[in-house]
């Protein structure tokens, strides 16, 4: 019986952690259009912190044999979220930006792992980026029709991959680079501990963001 492709193994690994990621209670309440814009764009805040961690990693690691194919252009999100905080919270978001404590160990863990660990960084990589793939449009949908905040596209830029013509076959394309993986058996099982821990962090952000914004009554 053939071995299952390492995308797979990834996949069904970490589908608790991933499910309980999405189900957050904070998630929950925004998607269900229980929070106001104040919310979302504190959300749009804590991704800037976490994708600048991403790609400032990802400078320093094209050259990679591990970490460089996954270092794609097409997939930057970084002017984007800066072009939508922009947008969101007035030009100078920036010097009023912090992260959340979750935030603040996520960014963290992305920096360390893409400063001392390349496979580690592409489970990090991996669970950001094609989850902007697939679940970002919803939230793009319902940050569209709930609050209307949109200026010539600007509020949800981050979830629209300009770059990207065919989504479905990028992502086919990823998981191919992911089944490719050039480390032994050993590394991809740590790998995969590192997408739970990706997941795990991501859901410790959502408990922060659900602090500080409860549902109304």
């Amino acid at each position: 019986m053939p071995a299952q492709p390492f995308s797979a193994v990834i996949r069904d690994a970490s589908r608790q952690q991933h499910t309980e990621a999405e189900n957050s209670s904070f998630m929950a309440d925004l998607l269900g259009g229980r929070l106001g814009v104040a919310a979302y764009a504190r959300y749009t805040e804590q991704l800037w912190f976490v994708y600048r961690a991403l790609e400032e990693g990802a400078a320093g690691l094209a050259g990679d044999p591990v970490a460089g194919p996954f270092v794609r252009p097409e997939l930057l999100r970084l002017a984007a979220l800066e072009r939508d905080l922009g947008h969101l919270l007035g030009e100078d978001w920036q010097e009023r930006a912090s992260p959340l404590p979750a935030t603040a160990r996520y960014a963290a863990r992305i920096a360390e792992t893409a400063a001392e660990w390349p496979a580690g960084y592409v489970a990090h990589h991996y669970t950001r980026y094609l989850g902007d793939l697939s679940g970002g449009q919803v939230i793009r949908g319902i940050a569209e029709k709930t609050w209307d905040i949109t200026h010539k596209g600007d509020g949800v830029r981050f979830y629209v991959f300009e770059d990207i013509a065919n989504p479905a076959a990028f992502k086919r394309d990823y998981r191919l680079l992911l089944d490719g993986l050039a480390v032994d058996d050993l590394e991809r099982q740590r790998v995969v501990e590192e997408c739970r821990n990706a997941f795990a962090l991501n859901s410790a952000v959502f408990a922060d963001l659900g602090d500080a914004f409860p549902r109304s009554a």
